[in-house]
């Protein structure tokens, strides 16, 4: 039994801290293939996920736990799709809160206001140049909003555009904090870009 009980640290150390999707293979130490719990099954020989989460031990059972979506609060964490534009405002369909994504079709609605976009000058915000249709932001929950919308900022250096395809159909890289480039046609639009992680 301890040396059971030893193999399974073992198998928890290698996969405790890896998220994996649904169809992802689990990676497991070599040894005997663990109790497979909810969240996981076994396919030719290979232990795959079920569910979107990080495999754990319940006690000699390896498990996903489902992760269920919640609306978005306050400080939530959120990304969207940029889906209309005005002067004042960008609109964004809210697909993922606080890093659990939304089921199909229960999708929220945000708003990010000229005077949300960034800490500094907000007063010389047009949305045109931080925003266009399609864009994919990360941007924080302020406030609950009007009966239909949340109200979402930008203003942190980690907050924006994550991902937008150019005029020419290229993924654009941000080579500032506002100014994207197309690296098909090398030309250059204007975003206001949430600062990559890695850097």
């Amino acid at each position: 039994m301890i040396g059971t009980d030893m193999s399974l640290l073992t198998y928890s150390a290698a996969i405790m801290d890896t998220p994996v999707l649904p169809g992802q293979p689990v990676n497991i130490s070599k040894g005997p293939t663990p109790l497979l719990g909810p969240g996981l099954y076994s396919r030719d020989g290979q232990v795959r996920a079920s569910l979107i989460g990080v495999p754990e031990y319940e006690g000699s059972t390896l498990a996903i736990s489902r992760i269920r979506p919640h609306p978005p609060a306050p400080n939530s964490v959120i990304l969207g799709t940029i889906t209309r534009l005005s002067p004042s405002q960008a609109m964004l369909s809210i697909t993922v809160v606080d890093g659990v994504p939304l089921p199909a079709g229960e999708e929220f609605t945000g708003l990010i206001r000229t005077q949300d976009v960034r800490a500094t000058e907000k007063d010389k915000v047009k949305i045109g140049d931080c925003f266009r249709g399609g864009d994919v932001v990360r941007g924080v929950v302020i406030s609950l909003g009007d009966a239909r919308s949340y109200f979402v900022t930008t203003a942190r250096n980690d907050l924006g555009v994550i991902f937008a395809t150019s005029e020419g159909g290229g993924t654009m890289e941000p080579i500032s904090w506002q100014e994207m480039r197309c690296p098909k046609t090398g030309k250059i639009e204007k975003r206001k870009c949430a600062k990559p992680e890695e850097i």
